[in-house]
């Protein structure tokens, strides 16, 4: 069993929906205070108030990712309503389909201010409240597109996902001697509500990838981010976790038709 969680101020950006919903859930229910963070202030109420309906402890604050200012009010709200800042999970992030022959400046800018940007800003921000504890954690969502795979109509995206495991490696070296932590989850096929709306067909073939036959659960994903926010991860640092259920492993469908 973990070291408790219970009481620990957390940020979640991009929190109103699908894995990062699901981060928030889960640290929630052990324990820790939780800050939904969205661009969207309502979105961010009701997972906050959902959270609450759990005996949880939760509050919403809008805030863009990829501006200072979105970032700075999320970092203060967090201080102000939780007394400081132990744990930031950089989850907020987009993923428009655009193939390089249609692809645009203003598609390219747009991902990369949220995505990397965005990682960059949040983190920045909360560097005081977490240095103020004397230690800290930072957990950024990831993917397995981009640092691992490619998928047509996601360089831009890929390109984003990788570039914060880039980021990854260097704030890890630089944040050390303050006791702080950063690592990355690096989801796959994952159940959320926005591949849920793309109906079944969808969702077989998506699944047909993974060699355990299913997708991905937003606490799958979470519960892994949960070990890497904790005390006995507090040696671990510019690392990822794989959350696939196996999805990059085989070397052709065929290995996988294989199986059954």
């Amino acid at each position: 069993m973990l070291t408790s969680l219970e009481g620990r101020s957390v940020i979640v950006t991009g929190a109103s929906k699908g894995i990062g919903k699901g981060i928030a859930r889960v640290f929630a229910s052990k324990g820790a205070q939780v800050l939904i963070v969205a661009r969207d202030l309502a979105g961010a109420e009701a997972t906050a108030a959902e959270i609450r309906a759990s005996e949880g402890i939760a509050s919403a604050v809008a805030a863009d990712v990829s501006t200072v200012e979105g970032n700075a009010s999320m970092a203060e709200a967090a201080i102000a309503r939780h007394g400081g800042i132990d744990i930031l999970c950089c989850n907020a992030g987009i993923f428009p389909a655009a193939r390089l022959t249609d692809m645009t400046v203003a598609d390219w800018d747009q991902v990369l201010d949220i995505n990397l940007k965005g990682t960059f800003l949040s983190v920045h921000a909360c560097l005081p409240g977490l240095k103020a504890r004397g230690k800290g954690r930072i957990i950024l969502t990831s993917s397995i597109t981009g640092p691992i795979t490619g998928y047509p109509g996601w360089s831009h995206y890929g390109a984003s996902k990788a570039g914060q495991l880039g980021f990854m490696r260097t704030a890890a070296i630089e944040l050390a001697p303050l006791n702080i932590t950063v690592n990355a989850v690096l989801p796959g096929n994952i159940l959320t509500e926005g591949v849920e709306a793309l109906g079944p067909e969808y969702i077989a073939r998506m699944t047909s990838a993974v060699p355990s036959r299913r997708l991905g659960s937003v606490e799958d994903v979470a519960y892994a981010a949960l070990f890497l926010a904790s005390d006995e991860a507090a040696f671990i640092s510019g690392q990822t976790i794989v959350v696939d259920g196996g999805q990059v492993l085989p070397e052709s469908q065929m290995a996988l038709e294989d199986l059954y």
